[in-house]
């Protein structure tokens, strides 16, 4: 509460003086220039005055205006503990066999090919709803005849996988299975 006699400051502007007159809400100061200027009770802040100042103040107003609603980020897709992570098989002939030194590229990727389709059967069975191969980059010789082989089976629908995690070279196949 300002009273006559206080020194002010106005909050938003540069502007010290001396409290002339408090009609209500209505504040009239005397600047240090000389000037007579009408300010509202609440553009003013009280720097010297007649009484001391009181710096009380409510503890739980304080920490009522410091806590700002944070946003509640709540991850809506948790995994429940019993689901399994998407079954990834690596097709790279050096994982399939010991020694492919007297393997022709025919051969190779026959077996690769074979492999892929043993995956995917042994998925269907099983009602596996998605399945990763890494392929890897290269020629592409082996993303074409997988995507040859996928493309026979009316359930699947297949795609590139996570770029992010795998990059270029692995596919991902999804099974769409019956509900009965």
């Amino acid at each position: 509460m300002l009273t006559k006699g206080d020194k002010v400051s106005v909050l938003d502007d540069a502007i010290d003086g001396v409290v002339i007159e408090v009609k209500g809400t209505e504040v009239i100061i005397e600047t240090t220039d000389g000037f007579n200027m009408s300010f509202k009770s609440h553009e003013l802040i009280k720097t010297e005055g007649n009484s001391a100042m009181n710096f009380s103040f409510n503890k739980n107003q304080v920490i009522s205006e410091k806590e700002i609603a944070k946003p509640n980020y709540i991850n809506k897709d948790k995994k429940s503990k019993k689901e399994i992570p998407v079954p990834e098989f690596d097709l790279h002939i050096e994982k399939l066999v010991k020694s492919f030194k007297g393997m022709s590229n025919y051969e190779i990727l026959t077996l690769q090919s074979e492999t892929a389709k043993k995956h995917v059967e042994f998925a269907l069975r099983n009602r596996i709803p998605k399945i990763v191969f890494i392929h890897g980059v290269g020629d592409g010789v082996l993303k074409s005849e997988i995507d040859f082989m996928l493309g026979r089976y009316p359930n699947i629908s297949f795609q590139d996988a996570n770029y992010q995690k795998y990059g270029l070279g692995a596919t991902e196949i999804y099974f769409k299975q019956n509900t009965k």
